[in-house]
């Protein structure tokens, strides 16, 4: 299981909105310019942020995106699950995937259903606020970019 540019994007986005949210709606132009992200990518990851009920949109002069919740009520796992789909180390465990026909003799289905529950369990068990307070206690890296946070 790799996760996207458009996983991780969306999980800067969240924790950009986040580190906001007292501002109220935050204009997409602004958090694209903050996390060196362009602004047509952006708008489709904050339209499959909306559809999953993440985030709400408002138009007009004080239009924008904010989040619907405290940061301590979104799991990682749900904010990468929006932007990916299902986060499955092997096709055949997804609900739409492709089933080998050999599930009930497969030495390594077992497995894979375990290595896919440690993954759910990892995700599911950060927020996007202990993710703000971790940051809070780490030092600025600027990886070798010159640009702030450019590409985590």
């Amino acid at each position: 299981m790799m996760v996207s540019s458009k996983g991780r994007y969306a999980l800067r986005v969240m924790l950009d909105m986040a580190e906001r949210q007292k501002d109220g709606y935050l204009r997409l132009s602004d958090i694209a310019e903050r996390q060196h992200i362009s602004r047509k990518y952006l708008e489709s990851i904050m339209n499959l942020l909306c559809k999953s009920e993440l985030v709400e949109s408002a138009v007009g002069k004080t239009g924008g995106y904010r989040l619907l919740r405290e940061p301590s009520e979104y799991p990682v796992g749900e904010i990468l699950r929006a932007a990916e789909g299902e986060l499955v180390p092997v096709s055949c465990l997804a609900e739409d995937g492709k089933k080998c026909g050999g599930a009930c003799s497969c030495y390594t289905l077992p497995f894979w259903q375990g290595l896919e529950e440690q993954i759910n369990a990892y995700i599911n068990g950060y927020t996007l606020a202990d993710l703000l307070r971790e940051k809070q206690g780490s030092p600025e890296c600027r990886c070798g970019t010159g640009k702030k946070g450019s590409d985590s």
